[in-house]
């Protein structure tokens, strides 16, 4: 009995040996993809000059002149840090954990979100245009997928989205990014990155401060469980000034929005944004 009592505690460390140290695997994923995302921003950008928004339609020009100040350098990578609210359920019960995230954005090219919650359900993770996974307690792994075309669609609607708030730069037009005009305080812009696309729309009001943005997501967030267009989308406010940018600080967002389902389960508060490279 001793014996069997000293075989299940050696198979039972080494089980944990084995999902700590894949954990600190993700970890080091973590770290790996924010710094190749960090590196895709220039060292010294060009400066917003209202004439690089001259031809955009009117409720465009309006957002910019709000968003940029005239001469700031122009950073389309940012690391964000927030904390809030995260629901895991429904309009219904929403299940919200209190959370706390570090983020880097750098919209085309990626985006990770990394998470932690606390409460009851002791909740840690990341999201990223590659991969979602996330850990119960640091130990159990409670979800992994990514890696296919569906969540490089969904992910790749998520940080288009969250740059035209958090790094207006990354939006302004290009080669990779046109604008359209909608009605007169919506402007709609499309970005590109190889054979993903999303387009956005903007909503402002007459200073041009965006109020919200909205757009159809690739998601599987609904009964059928099955990927399809859909309605997603968030409210912006409480706006402060970062290096040159008015960015919001308070941002509530989820799936169908602007329906009678619509489930605000991201609300989050702006701790500090930081555009890495130009803080050197």
């Amino acid at each position: 009995m001793r014996v069997i009592l000293i075989l299940f505690l050696l198979v039972l460390f080494l089980a944990i040996a084995v999902l700590a140290l894949w954990r600190q695997s993700d970890r080091r994923a973590d770290r790996a993809e924010m710094d190749r995302l960090i590196a895709t921003q220039p060292s010294e950008p060009e400066r917003f000059s209202l004439d690089m928004v001259a031809d955009l339609p009117e409720p465009a020009r309006r957002f910019f002149a709000f968003a940029i100040a005239e001469g700031t350098p122009l950073a389309t990578v940012a690391f964000i840090e927030m904390e809030g609210r995260f629901g895991m359920g429904d309009k219904a019960d929403p299940g919200y954990l209190p959370m706390r995230a570090a983020q880097v954005l750098a919209a085309p090219e990626g985006f990770v979100w990394a998470m932690t919650s606390g409460g009851a359900m002791r909740m840690a993770g990341s999201d990223s245009g590659i991969w979602t996974r996330f850990w119960l307690f640091g130990l159990a792994p409670v979800a992994r997928f990514g890696g296919n075309a569906d969540h490089a669609r969904s992910a790749f609607g998520r940080y288009v989205a969250e740059a035209a708030f958090w790094t207006p730069a990354a939006v302004l037009p290009g080669p990779n990014v046109i604008w359209e005009p909608v009605s007169e305080n919506v402007a709609r812009f499309t970005m590109r990155q190889g054979e993903l696309e999303q387009s956005v729309d903007v909503i402002v009001d007459a200073d041009g401060r965006p109020q919200h943005v909205s757009f159809m997501r690739w998601s599987d967030a609904n009964p059928d469980k099955v990927h399809r267009l859909q309605p997603f989308g968030g409210y912006l406010s409480e706006f402060r000034d970062f290096g040159g940018f008015t960015l919001p600080t308070h941002v509530e967002a989820g799936n169908m929005f602007e329906t009678d389902d619509y489930f605000p389960f991201f609300i989050a508060d702006i701790i500090d944004v930081r555009f890495p490279q130009l803080d050197r």
